[in-house]
Parts: C-alpha cells; structure tokens; sequence
C-alpha cells in the first residue's frame, strides 16, 4: 500500500471538515498504542523511518521520564494524510494517573479505536475503557496487537472481544478482514467487503465463508439489505459500505483489524494501511458529531476548547485546541469566559516537537496557539458564545508534601507551580492552612514522578519531598482544672494574674467560653483577656502541638492587682491555666474521618471491602453503580487513605476510583495516639 502514501513536509490540510477524521487512541499501558501510532504514521508517509519525519528530525514528543517510566505520560497528536482526509491522530495516555488527558482527547475526537493486545484482551483495564467509550457513545474499531506471541489464535482471540464487547450480541464485533498469520507474523489481509489485498495474504481458505458471515452481520441490522439479502441478491460493495458506516456511527457494530510494527525500521506495518483505510472511509467526520456541542459551521461564532498545554523551549507555552464551530485566523482576539482576552498569534499544526504553520483552522480540526497568558486547559475561547463544559478530570488524591531546597528554589516555586497548574489540571497544589504544607497533590505515583522531574529537569526548581502530615486535633476526654499564676515583681509595674478555670469536653461543638466569676474576683474588663490567652492556647495545643477543639471552657475565680494586673498578664494567666488543666486531666488525640465512596467492578467488591476493614473503615453499605459496578459508601480515617489512590488501583487493577469528603475528627485509637504523642 506505498503507492496511497503521501510523504510530505507541510502540514496535512483540507479544506472541507467533512474530510477531517478525529480519532483517539486508547488501550490499557502495554498494549502498543504508541507503536501503532508510529506505525500509521510510517504508513501514511508522516514518518521515513520508525520515530523521524521526512526532514530528518525526530518526531517523538516524549519526554525523558516517559522513557524512564517506558509509558506514555501525556496526550500527543499526529495528524496524516491519508487518501483526501486528514486524520488527527490522538495518542491518549493508557496509565490511569493521566486518565485527565484521555478524556481530553476523547471531547477533541469523534471516534476512538481500542487498542487491545492479543495476550490479555479483556483485562480489567481495558474493560473500563470499553465501559468509558460506551458510556459516551463514541464509535469505536478495535485494533489488536502483540498477534506475534506464542499460543495466540486469532479465532479464538475475537471469539473472546464477541463474548466481552458484544453486548449480548456477538456479531456486533466484526471481522473485516481475513488476516495471514504465519509463525506468529502477520503478513498480510484480505478486505472482506471490497476483496482487496494488503501485503502478502497468500491463499486464505475461509474468505468466502467469512464474507457471507460479514454481510449477514451489516444486512442484519438494516432493514432495506435484509430484504434484499433474503431474497437472495447480491449485495453490492457500496451499499454495504454505506450500510457499515452507518452501523459504526449508530454503535451498533465494531470493527476488529489485526495489526503488527514493521519487521524494519523502514517497512510496511501490516494492518496500519487497512486502519487507515477504514478511518477514512467509515469513520464520522466532525460533522456527523450527535452532542450537544456546537455545530460543526465555519461561518458560526467561533468556539474552541483548549484540550492540552504544552511549553516549548523555543515558542513558550502552547495550546492545543479544537474548534468547533467558526474558522480559526491568526490575530483573532477570543473571550475566555469569566476571564481576559486573549490575541492569537501564528497557528500551527503540530507532529512531535514541531510546529508547522497553517493559515486557519476549520471547524472539527486541531490547532496549536501559541503564548497564550491566560487560557488555561478545559477553557473555551469565544467570539460571543457560551462557555462549553468541561471534561470530567480524575480527583487528585494523593498527597507529596514538598519543601523548596533552597532559597533559589523557593523564590521561583510559586511561580512555577502556577505554570504547571496551567499545563495541567489534575494537579493540585495546596498550602495546608493547619500543617503548614505546601502539598501537591497527584492523581497517583506516576502522576506525582512526572510533576516532581517536570519541576526539576523544566524548569530547574528542585524541592525536597517530606513526610506528609494529617491534620490532628486535641480534645479534653474528661472534666478537668486548672490554676494559672502570672506573678512577677521587678523595678516599677508588675505583672499579677490569678484565674482558675474548667475544662470540659464539648463533642462536635467546637469552643465555648463561659464566665462564671462572682464578686469581681476578675474584672469584668480583664475576662475577654483570659479567653484570648486560652484561645491562643489552644490554637497551639497542649499535648502534641496539634490543635485543641471541642472545649467549654469556664472561668470560675481568679485574683487582680490595682497596679500589676494587666491585659498581656491575663492572657498569660489563661494559657498556662489551661496547660495545668491539660496536666490534670487526660487529653485525647482526634483524627480527620472522611466520608469516601469507592465505584469499582462487581468483581473486586469483596476485595474492597475487606482492605477497608482493614483500613480501620466503617461501611455503610453497597449499591448498584451502573451495569456490573458497584459503589461501596464507608467512612475512613484520612490517616488510612494517605496511599489509598495507589493501593486501590493495586486491588481493582486499575479499575476503582473514588471520591472523598472530610466528615468529621474522631478520638484516635490509643495504641495509634501513642506514636503522635510526641510530635511537634
């Protein structure tokens, strides 16, 4: 298939969104999206020779921790010319810590093709992409990989999506081509509908059998073929191309192309060609989008979504976007809703870390903007219209408290931090009003690694992690007193302080100061002085350092000096009445609880719910979640949930999230208060 090919340098370009092709890659981590990727880009003539453009520069836009971590980190794009369309192929991130990126990719494109090895083609995470493209009816082709290892039946292999992705009807999942395989090569295929050949098929002897199944499948699910099928004509090519296009847009059928890397650097990537063929030929358009997004005119108000930021060394920050109504110019000044205008510079079509510039951008495509200030990722740019929703972001959940390393570092952090918050919307960054923190947090482990080296190797900020902290309370377990004496005597005014006090615990009601002096032993001007001084006491706790809440605090007697007594005195007098009470009595360390709900497949809830036990956790129980899912409501002591987000992707392989919501603070164990006992 060379001959389709068309190697260029310029950017690809078309001039009707009715030839624009958006298509998302998506696949759990190993599948191979990012070699298939390459591959159809070595097809399609984007690439010479695995991983350069036909300039000689390296396409991969990868950078050096994804190599470390060998999964691909963020959203890349690489849009091909094939036959008269221009594809803007987008490569999501199959880690689930960039799941944020994905559903990016899934708002930019109109269609997605699964990526699905052939040595684990159900697992559980791929499972959950199927339920996520299902769930926004998005038209999806499967594309297998890894057909080269050993013991793998294709047969058996789609017998396996039928069964898995049928959804009670197995024909929905279709063979469209025959594939040669041969000692675990694939060496060629047979268009099923059309005839034609890709490679080097040889003589496949089930062709007409899997025809006729094939054209029972399309005809089935069209009333006007069915007749004609049953009546015994032949069906034509182009009817049932129509036919499978239609179907594919509905959801209703899923087309399976087997596919292999090139056995050289420069070769043919077997199945690439007929994926590509099929988006061209099948796949919607922008302006067969069924949403509730604008429509697809170029002579609309102009309304685009920023999908991903970048920075380059050279240019500064850029914005991926995509339009989806109006035409895109150089030197539009655009509306961010609730924020600035913002000018648009050049326009520029992006493969790997070039950019290519282009004159416009029509509705349906994607562009890169260039030094942008404001726009920030999920934020619309408008002539006029409304601001379009945002995507669904994955919660980040786990906590990396950092310090700046040095007095360098700490004068660009904040600054720095910003930008990275720009670029990327999953991040967190928190300054904990009751630690003291700063805490970045991440939507897991890789998350948080990519953050950490983007912080370093980008912008040469290095930061120290540190342990992070769960905000503790203090309380009064019991009735308690206290006497607080400030007497000192020196050249000139004293200071002279007498006040007695009772503690009592108060659950759930936070603090309360009651005055109960009788006779003006206090007086009346110098009480307000000893509920400061308690106050500032208990902001700063009495055992562990943590604060002190859920107090009544009562005033009962107390001594005052005409000359020595003064405001700064009481104060003092309150605060060390308050430490001798603590003294007296038992002081009891409270822990943060949070509400947390946990949505997960039905076959890893018994899993869930034991490590919850185990967590220390109270589940208030379990229902329905949507089709095989379950949501599990439990509460949670927030010491337990520190590594929650890594240890329930471990648990669910991948495919458990969950949300969370302070609930309340709650005595601590004492066998656990013991180890805080002593913290500052």
């Amino acid at each position: 298939m060379a001959d389709r090919a068309a190697t260029h340098t310029a950017a690809p370009t078309v001039e009707r969104s009715d030839r624009l092709r958006n298509v998302v890659l998506i696949g759990a981590t190993g599948a191979g999206k990012t070699t298939l990727a390459e591959s159809l880009a070595l097809t399609a003539g984007a690439l010479t020779r695995a991983g350069t453009v036909p300039d000689g520069t390296t396409a991969a836009d990868h950078e050096e921790i994804e190599h470390q971590q060998q999964r691909s980190v963020q959203l890349a794009l690489l849009p091909l010319a094939w036959q008269d369309c221009k594809i803007n192929l987008l490569d999501a991130p199959g880690y689930a810590d960039f799941a944020g990126d994905m559903q990016a990719a899934l708002r930019a494109a109109e269609a997605a093709v699964l990526v699905v090895s052939a040595t684990d083609p159900v697992s559980a995470h791929t499972l959950a992409l199927w339920r996520e493209v299902r769930l926004r009816n998005l038209p999806t082709a499967i594309a297998l990989t890894h057909l080269n290892a050993v013991r793998v039946h294709l047969d058996e292999v789609l017998a396996t999506l039928q069964d898995a992705f049928g959804e009670g009807h197995p024909d929905s999942v279709l063979q469209l081509h025959d594939s040669a395989l041969k000692d675990g090569r694939l060496l060629g295929s047979v268009d099923l509908l059309t005839g034609r050949t890709y490679g080097e098929p040889g003589d496949l002897p089930t062709v007409d059998e899997d025809r006729t199944h094939l054209v029972e499948a399309i005809a089935g699910e069209d009333d006007a073929l069915l007749e004609r099928w049953v009546a015994g004509e032949e069906l034509d090519t182009a009817s049932l191309g129509d036919a499978l296009r239609r179907e594919f847009l509905a959801g209703t059928v899923h087309p399976v192309l087997a596919t292999a890397p090139p056995a050289d650097p420069t070769g043919t990537a077997p199945g690439a060609a007929e994926l590509l063929d099929l988006i061209a030929a099948v796949f919607p358009s922008p302006l067969d989008r069924a949403d509730d997004l604008p429509a697809c005119d170029p002579d609309a108000p102009l309304a685009a979504q920023i999908v991903h930021t970048g920075e380059d060394p050279y240019v500064g920050r850029l914005s991926l976007a995509r339009v989806f109504s109006g035409t895109l110019r150089p030197d539009t000044v655009l509306h961010v809703p609730g924020g600035t205008d913002e000018k648009v510079a050049g326009l520029s079509c992006p493969f790997g870390k070039q950019q290519r510039p282009v004159p416009h951008a029509l509705p349906g495509d994607l562009v890169c903007l260039a030094k942008l200030t404001a726009a920030r990722t999920g934020d619309t740019l408008t002539e006029g219209t409304e601001a379009l929703e945002p995507w669904p972001q994955p919660e980040a959940l786990l906590p990396a408290a950092v310090q700046a390393h040095s007095k360098a570092d700490e004068d660009k952090l904040a600054q720095t931090l910003g930008r990275l918050t720009a670029q990327d919307p999953a991040l967190r960054v928190e300054q904990n009003p009751d630690t003291h923190q700063l805490v970045l947090w991440c939507t897991g482990e890789a998350h948080q690694a990519v953050v950490l080296d983007r912080l370093r190797s980008r912008y040469g900020v290095h930061v120290d992690t540190v342990d992070y902290k769960v905000a503790l309370r203090e309380t009064f377990a019991a009735s308690s007193t206290g006497h607080g004496r400030h007497v000192k005597q020196s050249g000139g005014h004293g200071q002279y302080a007498i006040c007695d006090l009772t503690v009592e615990p108060l659950p759930g009601g936070g603090f309360e100061f009651v005055d109960k002096v009788v006779g003006g032993a206090v007086p009346r001007n110098f009480i307000p002085s000893v509920e400061k001084g308690v106050r500032a006491q208990l902001a700063h706790g009495v055992l562990a350092g943590y604060p002190m809440v859920d107090v009544r605090v009562t005033l009962t007697d107390g001594k005052a000096h005409s000359v020595d007594s003064s405001d700064a005195a009481f104060q003092t007098a309150g605060a060390l009445a308050l430490r001798e009470a603590a003294a007296n009595g038992r002081i009891q360390l409270l822990e943060p609880v949070d509400e947390v709900q946990v949505l997960l497949p039905d076959e890893y809830q018994g899993a869930v719910l034991s490590d919850l036990s185990a967590r220390r956790g109270h589940v208030l129980g379990t229902e329905p979640g949507g089709p095989g899912m379950s949501l599990v409501r439990a509460e949670v002591p927030e010491l337990e949930l520190v590594r929650y987000p890594v240890e329930l992707r471990s648990i669910s392989h991948g495919t458990g999230q969950f949300s969370r919501n302070y609930l309340r603070h709650a005595p601590m164990p004492p066998t656990l208060a013991a180890r805080y006992e002593h913290a500052s």
